[in-house]
């Protein structure tokens, strides 16, 4: 009698505590997934100096979720996206992801705009899980030092630099090399990255300037340039930055060589700048597509976008709509039962072929998240950006190599 009723007590007792665990499961299901939808999160600048950057990309990601959706979304389930403001300000940026976190509940963080902005809300994010899904910031911290929920597809300003600043000082036969940069993360990633390429030819910055966020006038730095004897300016700019740098150049009568990172490889250069912008280099991932001499199927995306936004699609547009497409490549491969580490079993092996946009190749393991660092050096030439050389990597960014130290903060 007395077996049977200790038995019967630990019957119950096993069946209240799978009772309970069975409740808890179903109480703290997995953040942004459920039954019919995948909330997916993004930041970007809508307001500040960044803000043409980010209209472009959001437009890109709202076309490709809207296909996604019209075929049916990822195996049964609609997407969300949630899109907020940063004003390209890390404080902002915090608070956004603090919002698109906890209150609205993300899968993954979508394509935030800008490195320090990035930096700041990447803790918010892991500490809930939640994957940084292809920034659009190509600065090595995106990728390294290795977090499992780091993903990045932007050849490096490091490395775009690295490689292109030393090849174009040498076919042009610069004789001082100077560098003009943003005080801050993104601007020391591109100051950093023509400085390793310009050791690999004998050669140092021969001055030095920067300028704060947010600077609209700059001629107190191309003075010091221009009476530096500079014939090569390296420039660690972003749209109006580089403008009114080389705008100011320009009513000096001062023309060196100015090269930047893809941080100004926009339409918007030459649009708001002018016939002045003629002659800059900027290294680059993606061309833009402008909208003659583009292939039918290029074409017909072009026109699908202009259609909807009555605007024209821009390189950032492309960069807005591949992340979406990419995330939703890995997300059906991940089957009905999408959690982050099934997402994360299917990005480790993921290889991505050449796209319609004519990006490179890209590939993913459990130690190399960075998808590609081969980038293609560009030139405004008529007012309009042209390629002038194939796609240059010699190095494969992997986790066994040594961290880049963070930048510093300024």
């Amino acid at each position: 009698m007395k077996l049977t009723t200790k038995t019967t007590l630990m019957l119950a007792t096993l069946a209240l505590l799978a009772g309970q665990a069975q409740a808890q499961t179903k109480a703290v299901p997995l953040q942004g997934v459920s039954a019919n939808e995948i909330t997916l999160g993004s930041i970007q600048d809508l307001s500040g100096p960044l803000a043409g950057f980010g209209k472009q990309a959001r437009q890109g990601m709202l076309l490709a979720v809207d296909e996604i959706n019209e075929q049916g979304g990822i195996n049964g389930r609609k997407l969300k996206i949630i899109v907020e403001d940063s004003g390209y300000d890390p404080k902002k940026a915090v608070l956004a992801a603090q919002k698109l976190v906890n209150q609205d509940k993300i899968f993954m963080m979508m394509g935030h705009i800008g490195t320090s902005q990035n930096l700041a809300a990447m803790p918010v994010q892991f500490e809930k899980n939640v994957i940084n899904f292809f920034p659009i910031t190509a600065a090595r911290e995106m990728y390294d030092p290795f977090d499992r929920l780091k993903y990045a597809f932007a050849a490096t300003y490091f490395d775009q630099m690295r490689q292109a600043v030393p090849k174009l000082a040498k076919e042009k036969g610069a004789k001082k090399v100077c560098t003009l940069y943003q005080d801050d993360d993104f601007g020391l990633e591109v100051f950093k990255g023509g400085e390793a390429g310009l050791k690999t030819i004998g050669m140092d910055y021969a001055e030095k300037t920067t300028y704060k966020r947010g600077a609209t006038d700059f001629s107190s730095q191309v003075a010091k340039l221009q009476s530096s004897g500079c014939d090569m300016v390296v420039l660690g700019t972003i749209i109006r930055e580089t403008i009114g740098t080389i705008g100011t150049a320009r009513k000096l009568g001062y023309n060196p060589i100015f090269i930047g990172s893809s941080a100004a490889y926009t339409d918007l250069i030459h649009k708001l700048g002018g016939k002045a912008m003629d002659g800059l280099y900027a290294t680059m991932t993606v061309q833009n597509p402008y909208t003659e001499g583009l292939t039918p199927q290029l074409q017909f995306w072009a026109n699908k976008y202009k259609t909807k936004f009555n605007d024209d699609a821009t390189v950032f547009s492309v960069y807005g709509y591949v992340i979406i497409n990419t995330f939703a490549n890995a997300a059906t491969k991940a089957g009905k039962n999408l959690t982050t580490d099934s997402f994360i079993k299917v990005m480790d092996s993921l290889t991505l072929p050449t796209d319609i946009f004519g990006s490179a190749p890209a590939s993913f393991s459990p130690t190399k998240r960075l998808g590609s660092n081969a980038s293609r050096l560009s030139q405004i030439q008529d007012g309009k950006w042209k390629a002038i050389s194939e796609y240059y990597s010699d190095v494969e960014p992997d986790a066994a190599k040594p961290a880049a130290k963070p930048a510093a903060k300024k």
